[in-house]
């Protein structure tokens, strides 16, 4: 941790995730090893054969949200609102009595409203435009979750979105920490979502041959660092962190749940779709995030991977930790959530960090499920199949996004 900069603290989360949409239903699956993948029912798989999904199955955005402004949000914001007035009252804010122009929101982001540009696209074809939704516009946006948290709980501060694919989650947590340690917001609502499913990413996806394949056991398809692994698993959801400075929680009297201490982004310029080969930007991030907290790679508790179960990621993700961590990569133990969610895309990297500071909490590190076959090279402590306990200082989390696009968080237990 830098001294004299302004801390950064965790004071509220709320998720919405295949698992369920409370934060503490979502880690008993977790920690529990069960997972929340099954048969895909957002859209028609026929013509695909990747034919399973990580959803928010039974989610209904009018219990969080006014049935008016439900109309007019696309599935993505819809997440980010609900996630974030869970983390609002778990935070105990008062907005009534708060300056909501020092109150921002960042959010990451992949696709925006991907399945309603896709049903627009139809009605183009089909109808002609002049019959599209008039909400399509700002419903599609990826920055429309952002804006939607903000508008409808009145947050009038610093606002940003992050869209760098699969490391958005993750870098619009780091980029609240730096807003609070600036001292341009007291208090910021940070996370990512996602609700990309639908036959438009589906196909993208499937062209690629990006995802698993594995659809008759599905809860077994998702398998992070497992010689059979075959692809990833697309999922849904979002998570949002209340973040704000230490001083500012203190003055009323909040629980702090973590501090964020560290925080590196970096990136491959490599290939638009393939990690670098040597694993060497991923490992800039880490050690960023590393030189950016002042810890050494002793002070690592925990790594909660970006372990998508794809082929080539897990391989060069194994590389990067190694790079970064030397020898002592082999004494952290490593797990992926996403073998029990699937990859949220923009949302994975905030729905993961829940993860990271429920083990801070806890003192417990969930497993990798469906480790049953050793990769040779992927020879790291998986924490495979059952959960561990451990005595949780500092955890580090990573997401790798398309494009090369990568970024490192690193949560510390609170200690005045």
């Amino acid at each position: 941790m830098k001294n004299n900069r302004i801390r950064a603290v965790v004071t509220g989360m709320g998720a919405m995730t295949p698992l369920g949409e409370s934060v503490d239903e979502y880690w008993d699956g977790l920690i529990n090893g069960r997972s929340g993948i099954g048969p895909l029912t957002l859209c028609d798989t026929d013509a695909y054969p990747s034919k399973i999904a990580g959803e928010v199955t039974g989610f209904d955005p009018k219990t969080y949200i006014d049935t008016r402004e439900v109309r007019r949000m696309a599935r993505f914001s819809q997440f980010a609102v609900a996630s974030a007035g869970v983390a609002i009252e778990d935070a105990g804010l008062n907005l009534s009595d708060m300056d909501r122009e020092r109150i921002g929101v960042v959010m990451g982001n992949g696709n925006g409203g991907f399945p309603t540009t896709e049903d627009n696209a139809r009605t183009l074809v089909g109808k002609g435009g002049m019959r599209l939704s008039p909400f399509f516009i700002p419903m599609v946006l990826p920055n429309m979750a952002a804006a939607n948290v903000s508008r409808i709980y009145g947050l009038k501060g610093y606002t940003s979105t992050v869209v760098t694919a699969c490391a958005a989650g993750t870098q619009g947590i780091g980029e609240a920490a730096v807003a609070i340690q600036r001292g341009i917001a007291d208090v910021v609502l940070s996370g990512g979502c996602e609700a990309g499913i639908c036959q438009l990413g589906l196909g993208g996806f499937n062209v690629i041959r990006a995802l698993s394949r594995q659809n008759e056991d599905p809860e077994r398809a998702s398998r992070p660092f497992d010689a059979n692994r075959d692809g990833f698993v697309p999922a849904e959801g979002s998570a949002v962190l209340v973040i704000e400075s230490l001083e500012h929680a203190m003055s009323r009297g909040a629980n702090i749940v973590a501090e964020v201490v560290g925080y590196g982004v970096s990136s491959d310029a490599f290939h638009s779709v393939q990690p670098d080969e040597d694993g060497s930007g991923a490992a800039r991030a880490i050690r960023w995030a590393l030189e950016d907290a002042d810890l050494t790679p002793n002070d690592i508790s925990y790594i909660n991977a970006h372990g998508t179960s794809t082929p080539i990621n897990d391989h060069i993700e194994t590389l990067a930790i190694k790079k970064a961590f030397g020898a002592q990569a082999y004494n952290i133990p490593v797990s992926s959530t996403k073998s029990m969610i699937g990859h949220a895309l923009g949302g994975a990297g905030a729905i993961e960090a829940v993860a990271c500071l429920k083990s801070i909490q806890t003192g417990e590190i969930h497993p990798t499920i469906n480790q049953e076959t050793p990769d040779p090279e992927c020879d790291l402590d998986y924490v495979p199949n059952k959960s561990r306990k451990v005595d949780v200082d500092a955890v580090l989390t990573n997401s790798f996004g398309f494009g090369g696009q990568n970024a490192c968080v690193i949560f510390r237990r609170f200690a005045e």
